[in-house]
């Protein structure tokens, strides 16, 4: 898709030369891809709908994943994590 928006663009701005108009029409076109196209941000969904947006989600996954791993390290090796936290608290 992007390539097919700057390759219009940069026809219409080529035919700019001969006629004013087109560069209108590809500035038109880049304005419409940005705030339309695929790499625009999606609107928020409504405040109270309680569907969570999908990076909070993912971002949430990560960070009881790794939440996980850390509780787990702590019981499979409770001498280094002892050392670790005496080592933190010099």
């Amino acid at each position: 898709m992007t390539g097919i928006v700057v390759s219009g663009t940069v026809v219409l701005v080529m035919l700019g030369f001969a006629d004013h108009t087109w560069w209108l029409a590809a500035a038109a076109l880049v304005y419409l891809y940005v705030k339309y196209g695929r790499g625009s941000p999606g609107a928020a969904p409504p405040a109270g709908s309680g569907v969570l947006p999908d990076s909070y989600r993912a971002y949430r996954e990560r960070r009881d994943r790794q939440a996980r791993w850390e509780r787990r390290y702590r019981r499979e090796r409770p001498l280094q994590t002892r050392r670790q936290e005496r080592q933190k608290s010099r």
